[in-house]
């Protein structure tokens, strides 16, 4: 590099100073602009095969404990992802609701004893979730003992999960596990009971079953996902 009075009298100085900030300058610009349209245009693999992988989390956004009577519906609603920190950054692909259950029959009478105390008949608890047009329902039965089942909705295609995908492009395999924000909003659930009281052949024992104590949750489904263009071993 010359002098500055070099450079302030040699004009081919003062040019190649001038080249050499435009490019200085220019190219990190240039690149950045292109890798931001680049990302911006979602650019993805066309059709071929792609390992789909991710993990299922749950995130709770309801529990509680309920006696529900005998042919009558607990409703379980005012539930909104407003109130999940960051749910908005999140692929909220379900929900699904989990109850437990024990059996509240009784017996009464002077010859409710051993076998002419009869048993315990089992009872019917459903349960039903639903969210933007998305509803499912689901029966369990304790057997007259103690019981649990769960039901779940869910709007994007499990199948892909732990899967290899041939025949889509990256962008179509996307559509089918990405809710696009379909899993923001409103939610609400129903648990109902009905409730049955067996026999006693005892000719002095009644039994009664008015209903049944349940333990809830409502869980948010939420798919973190990888895709990655699938290789076969053997041609490489």
């Amino acid at each position: 590099m010359g002098t500055l009075d070099d450079l302030k009298s040699n004009q081919d100085t003062q040019i190649a100073l001038v080249c050499i900030v435009f490019f200085v300058v220019a190219f990190p610009s240039y690149f950045a602009i292109m890798g931001g349209d680049t990302s911006g245009s979602g650019a993805m693999g066309g059709v071929a095969d792609y390992n789909v992988n991710g993990e299922l989390t749950y995130v709770q956004i309801a529990d509680g404990i309920e006696y529900i009577a005998d042919g009558e519906t607990l409703m379980i609603d005012d539930l909104h992802t407003d109130a999940v920190d960051d749910a908005e950054d999140m692929n909220i692909v379900g929900v699904r609701v989990m109850m437990s259950y024990g059996e509240d029959e009784e017996a009464q009478g002077p010859s409710c004893v051993g076998p002419l105390g009869g048993q315990n008949a089992g009872d019917t608890i459903t349960g039903t979730a639903m969210h933007a047009g998305f509803n499912g329902t689901a029966d369990g039965q304790n057997g007259g003992q103690n019981g649990g089942h769960d039901v779940t909705v869910e709007w994007f295609n499990s199948s892909m999960v732990g899967a290899t995908v041939s025949g889509l492009s990256e962008s179509e395999i996307v559509s089918q596990i990405d809710s696009m924000g379909a899993g923001l909003g409103s939610y609400s659930a129903e648990i109902s009971v009905d409730a049955e009281a067996g026999n006693a052949p005892g000719p002095a024992c009644q039994r009664s079953d008015n209903g049944e104590e349940v333990t809830y949750s409502v869980e948010l489904i939420i798919f973190d996902y990888t895709i990655a263009p699938a290789f076969d071993e053997s041609e490489l």
